[in-house]
């Protein structure tokens, strides 16, 4: 699949991960949800890229989604270290 355009949205801190959520718009004119979640700093740095199945028919309603679902995992993960 092209992409047409990507958006990075502001990153968010949860615990000691870092989630960027990220709103790419597809070339049928719908946008796709995306999450990276970082932890750890210089060569030490580990990302996790989650790539979200549905499309949403506005930017907003997918940069929701990559918030909401890019924090349930990083608190799901903060939850399994304790």
């Amino acid at each position: 699949m092209n992409h047409k355009h990507k958006n990075q949205e502001p990153a968010i801190a949860v615990g000691k991960y870092v989630v960027s959520p990220l709103v790419t718009a597809t070339d049928s004119g719908r946008y796709a949800a995306a999450a990276a979640i970082r932890s750890g700093h210089g060569t030490g740095t580990h990302h996790r890229v989650l790539r979200f199945v549905p499309r949403f028919t506005s930017h907003e309603s997918a940069r929701r989604y990559a918030v909401e679902h890019g924090i349930a995992h990083a608190s799901a993960l903060l939850q399994k270290e304790s």
